[in-house]
């Protein structure tokens, strides 16, 4: 009988584990080669991994909720019927998994369980401990591994007792997802790494608003949803453009100028925030962004895309005035050192001519790294992308 192994893919060069989150057949079920077979969720983000044949889903091995290293078989594709029993579960009694099946073959060490120092515990055992907040004397002596070393599956039992421990009643504890670990990390860092300014300018988006009017027809024959997005983003790279130094990054006391300009776009996904890059943003008109931001926004959401998708930004967009929201102060995606804020668009009072009239007015906000970017400049980056979107035509 013809099997296939499925495996833990590798989701970009840097990573190392996945957690399987959620199994989209179960055994017995039929696949079809490159039909979504299971959800993993990685420090960088969430994915649908396809199926590598058709056939039965035979033998699911890693559960919903596990994490392990990439390469990790996590089931088995066969081209009969028969389905063999799933193994323990980690949560199984001990007396069960203590009782090997008959004939199978010796399980491979893990990572706890190749260490033999005494009071040694593994990179993996110490990061979990650390992104918990456990402290590792509290499980000292209490270990199931050789010679009573803490393995990773004492700390996610521990985890789990602490979160089903009594509390009061309009109290719910719930572990962060990895996704949402990752962002939480990653902006406590950057604040700790650049020195944050915000600086705010008004616009009036009469321009844009018909342009985008007069364009909308056209744009959606060809399959391009128009939005106001792809305007501000095409002022920012044209900006860029002319101040270079927003499209840099600090590297030890090195300044490094980006020549090629990948504006990364963020993107509310459900549990988190996501940032797909388009690449050579600087080569693009005003169709082209629009169809590839409405392409990685889509893919996002529907957990389609890849390690390349969210890698090699140089700077930032981010619209939380689609939500409702005035204005906001974005933390600077490192290693950038800006990211624009786009608020809403609403109908204000503005003095024109010394006559007061309504006009469309958006509050828009550059975060930037002070360590490289004086007020001055990123003022006039700012003046440069205002006046681009008030004389658009």
């Amino acid at each position: 009988m013809a099997e296939t192994k499925v495996i833990m893919p590798q989701m970009g060069e840097s990573i190392f584990e996945g957690t399987l989150t959620r199994w989209l057949k179960k055994p017995g079920d039929s696949v079809k080669r490159d039909e979504p077979l299971f959800e993993i969720s990685t420090d960088k983000i969430d994915s649908e991994i396809p199926a590598p044949a058709s056939g039965t889903l035979q033998q699911i091995l890693v559960q919903e909720g596990q994490t392990v290293e990439i390469n990790t078989v996590v089931g088995i594709i066969g081209d009969s019927g028969v389905v063999a029993d799933s193994p323990v579960a980690p949560a199984a009694s001990k007396a069960a998994a203590s009782t090997p099946p008959v004939a199978a073959p010796p399980a491979p060490k893990t990572e706890e369980e190749d260490e033999t120092a005494p009071g040694h515990v593994s990179p993996i055992v110490r990061r979990l401990a650390r992104e918990h907040g456990i402290d590792l004397s509290e499980l000292a002596g209490k270990g199931t591994g050789i010679n009573g070393r803490i393995t990773k599956n004492d700390i996610v039992a521990f985890i789990e007792q602490r979160s089903t421990a009594p509390a009061s009643a309009d109290v719910e504890r719930v572990p962060m997802s990895a996704i949402r670990k990752s962002i939480s990390e990653h902006m406590v860092m950057s604040l700790r790494t650049s020195a944050h300014v915000t600086t705010f300018f008004e616009v009036d988006c009469s321009s844009v608003l018909a342009a985008r009017e007069a364009l909308k027809a056209e744009f959606e024959r060809t399959g391009a949803k128009l939005t106001v997005t792809p305007f501000f983003v095409l002022a920012a790279v044209r900006a860029l453009k002319r101040f270079p130094i927003l499209n840099a990054s600090v590297e030890g006391d090195a300044i490094l100028y980006r020549k090629t300009i990948n504006v990364g776009i963020a993107v509310n996904i459900e549990g988190g925030l996501i940032v797909p890059v388009v690449k050579n943003a600087g080569d693009k008109d005003l169709q082209q962004l629009s169809r590839e931001i409405n392409d990685l926004g889509e893919r996002a959401r529907t957990k389609r895309l890849t390690p390349d998708d969210v890698k090699g930004g140089t700077f930032s967009v981010t619209n939380p005035g689609q939500f409702g929201a005035v204005i906001g102060t974005p933390i600077i995606n490192q290693p950038q050192v800006a990211i624009l804020c786009m608020g809403g668009i609403k109908k204000r009072a503005v003095v024109v001519d010394d006559a007061i009239v309504a006009r469309p007015m958006i509050m828009l906000s550059l975060s930037f790294d002070h360590r490289i970017i004086d007020g001055a400049v990123a003022d006039q980056f700012m003046a440069d992308v205002q006046k681009q979107l008030e004389t658009w035509k």
